[in-house]
């Protein structure tokens, strides 16, 4: 399928949006960002922040026999139920957000254009802006697919277990396996960070 930067501009201006600058769509305990190593990295370069500052684990994944937590991609660090790089009401790396955030309140699910839950949606946007975010969302698509493209070529199988004191999360993502440290953090947590 080939998707048409025009096409879905005209969509996007047909439905409308333009972002209010509430913030909503940067906080919430719902809010989980996809971030790849590629757009991990344009953010180191523009702060002072080493990759684990940036990005975690995402809650989702499986155990392994040795106790380790597997899982997939990265996710946008998180400070309470916040973005972490949402401060004083705006984004701190706007320049260098993902594209997640850059296309955000549209997706696109085999080639059709969706739209999430936001209070812009339905305003009037200009063709010029409509255009540029039809833009992103294609450059977004081919980077999700290539992503898991490189991520199935790379990834490994291993065999499941439980949690054990002690393990490691193996983060699996276009690179390779990363194994980062269980991060410590309350009892309360539904993060696998340390068995209960």
């Amino acid at each position: 399928m080939r998707l048409s930067v025009q096409s879905l501009a005209e969509q996007i201006n047909d439905i409308g949006f333009q972002c209010l600058g509430c913030g909503q769509c940067c906080q919430g305990d719902d809010n989980s960002v996809v971030v790849f190593p590629s757009e991990i990295r344009r953010i180191m370069a523009k702060t002072d922040l080493d990759w684990l500052e940036i990005a975690r684990p995402p809650k989702d994944g499986e155990w392994d026999s040795n106790g380790d937590f597997h899982t997939l991609e990265w996710r946008l660090k998180k400070i309470g139920p916040g973005c972490r790089f949402y401060q004083k009401g705006k984004c701190a790396i706007y320049g260098s957000r993902p594209l997640l955030c850059r296309t955000y309140p549209f997706y696109l699910v085999e080639g059709e254009l969706c739209c999430s839950e936001c209070s812009g949606l339905g305003l009037k946007i200009e063709m010029d802006t409509a255009r540029e975010i039809a833009e992103q969302l294609i450059s977004r698509h081919i980077t999700e697919i290539k992503e898991a493209i490189a991520l199935t070529e790379r990834y490994e199988d291993f065999q499941r277990g439980n949690c054990l004191e002690g393990g490691s999360y193996v983060v699996h993502d276009s690179e390779g396996e990363h194994r980062v440290p269980r991060f410590t953090a309350p009892r309360s947590s539904p993060h696998p960070r340390s068995c209960q």
